[in-house]
């Protein structure tokens, strides 16, 4: 019988080659020249080699291995179960066209100077040769997609072909000789992007009605929950936990709002607080500088609280790009953990869109005020993602599973624990601490929205209602909130059960280890889901 170690490597290989997107956000860009192949021959070609990987571990004795080992042994199986189950039962290629965007699989190859521009067109040519194909087998697998996730692809699409039209060129005057390979290629992509969104507004003008439901199903959701999540707990735990969660903060943020402007311990005093501190807020031109001035403020507390041990990667924030915008208002894309050249991570925020009238505008940087902009960049950046995924790509292990299996409860689950631990140490003093707390509501109302939406039909009306109301979101907020509920499923769930999980792991530091000791600890291991992490620790 084969070893672990090498089967384990053997199997992450065929991952990356079948799953070129994996890849290039996992750092290793041999299949950068390439488009995931949704066909049904290789949809046939993955289940087998999904079932095999499945098999081939099941027969391994991963009692026999050491710590380590029986941990990747779990992740690696774990993964490999997770995508049987997204081939085999959610299927989302045949209703979901964002699964078919090719937008960031090209711009991971434009934003990133990870070879030279030769290398890299010649990547590209590759990938953008694919396009038509691609969305060619896309046209002839979707059918009966929810309203929401074509109106939001048409958009997103859109982005993709003003991605080649605009930055490929920049690419291109770098390397001029490659123009009669690539230019063809971007002229054939961007032509088969727009005869895909013209196929996209047909249908959706064709269909006046919502197509299919966006919603899963207890089943289905319940199924998927429990892969994303790799925990103990059950769905109805886990809204059990969010419910209580809810009570407990909402009592705190009644007192830290009577803390800034006095009055009784009420919402209509917290709706007072956040009102005044709404009013301080940048605009579409100054929001990036401002995120800027934020991490520089949040890393200079990290460094003077001796928090966590910073590291010298470069973090770049910008504007997020067109093709990415609908879903999110912020993320971080770091380097991927097998990623060898020395480039950047990108915070990036999504400004407003240009077609919104000026009250919705006003309504959304209300809602990411100069306040919550701080808390934000402390998120997804310091000590949130940045740092937590810079230190992440430290680990070395001996194979390569935790490069591909990522837990977003450990992720998300830091990140929110960092939000507390800053504001705990009083950064951006009572004003951040109100958003912070604000940003716990949010956390844990996107839990019950999760599964409320996807398995007991709440109506829009209600699940708008408990965010303006019991989270105090600004209307603007919670509907893109809404969308996103509609448009994602059980990620949104990873916030609140990370955090809850990541807390009992922080809360166990020895009395005689130095906070900043544990916290690196936490993040030596990659990202492990928390269960899992507690092993490591030997908590």
């Amino acid at each position: 019988m084969e070893s672990f170690v090498p089967l384990a490597e053997r199997i992450v290989d065929a991952l990356l080659e079948s799953r070129p997107g994996l890849a290039s956000s996992a750092g290793d860009h041999r299949y950068d020249d390439r488009l995931p192949d949704l066909s049904p021959d290789g949809r046939t070609a993955d289940r087998a080699m999904l079932t095999d990987a499945a098999n081939a571990l099941s027969e391994l004795d991963a009692e026999s291995l050491e710590v380590e080992e029986q941990v990747d042994h779990a992740l690696l199986s774990a993964l490999v179960d997770r995508e049987l189950f997204e081939l085999s039962e959610m299927r989302a290629y045949e209703w979901d066209p964002l699964r078919h965007n090719p937008g960031p699989l090209l711009h991971a190859i434009v934003a990133r100077p990870y070879a030279p521009a030769d290398v890299r067109l010649t990547q590209l040519a590759g990938r953008l040769a694919a396009v038509p194909d691609t969305l060619a087998i896309a046209r002839g697998t979707l059918r009966d997609m929810p309203r929401v996730h074509a109106e939001t692809a048409v958009g997103q699409f859109t982005g993709a072909a003003a991605l080649i039209r605009d930055e490929v060129p920049a690419l291109l005057a770098q390397e001029p000789t490659l123009h009669d390979r690539v230019e063809p290629a971007a002229t054939a992509a961007i032509a088969a992007i727009e005869e895909f969104v013209a196929w996209l507004r047909a249908g959706l003008a064709a269909d006046a009605g919502p197509g299919r439901d966006p919603r899963l199903g207890r089943r289905l959701w319940e199924a998927r929950l429990w892969h994303t999540l790799d925990t103990e707990l059950g769905a109805a735990e886990i809204q059990r936990r969010a419910w209580a969660n809810l009570e407990r903060v909402t009592e705190e943020i009644r007192e830290a709002a009577v803390e800034l402007v006095g009055g009784p311990a009420d919402d209509e005093t917290v709706r007072r607080a956040l009102g005044l501190l709404a009013a301080e807020h940048p605009d579409d031109h100054t929001i990036v500088d401002l995120a800027g001035v934020t991490l520089d403020e949040a890393t200079d507390f990290v460094r003077a609280h001796d928090l966590v041990t910073l590291v010298d990667d470069p973090c770049v924030i910008q504007e997020m790009p067109e093709f990415a915008r609908g879903v999110a208002v912020a993320y971080c894309d770091a380097p991927g953990p097998l990623e060898t050249a020395d480039v950047p991570t990108f915070y990036c925020i999504a400004p407003t869109p240009a077609d919104w009238p000026a009250h919705r505008v006003e309504s959304f940087y209300r809602e990411y005020n100069d306040h919550m902009i701080r808390n934000l960049t402390v998120h997804e950046a310091m000590p949130g993602h940045f740092l937590q995924l810079a230190h992440a790509r430290r680990h070395v292990g001996s194979t390569r599973v935790r490069a591909l299996a990522r837990s977003g409860p450990f992720v998300e689950g830091w990140a929110v624990h960092a939000e507390e631990l800053m504001v705990g140490r009083g950064f951006g003093g009572l004003p951040v601490r109100l958003q912070q707390l604000k940003m716990q509501l949010r956390m844990t109302i996107n839990a019950l929205l999760d599964q409320l939406v996807h398995c007991e039909d709440l109506p829009e009306a209600e699940a708008m209602a408990l965010m303006t109301g019991r989270g105090f979101q600004e209307e603007g907020e919670a509907a893109g909130k809404w969308r996103r509920a509609l448009l994602t499923s059980t990620q949104l769930s990873t916030y609140f059960v990370g955090y809850t999980e990541l807390a009992e792991v922080a809360a166990a530091r020895p009395h005689d280890v130095p906070l900043r000791d544990w916290h690196d600890a936490m993040l030596a291991h990659d990202c492990p889901p928390p269960r899992h992490l507690r092993t490591l620790l030997g908590v």
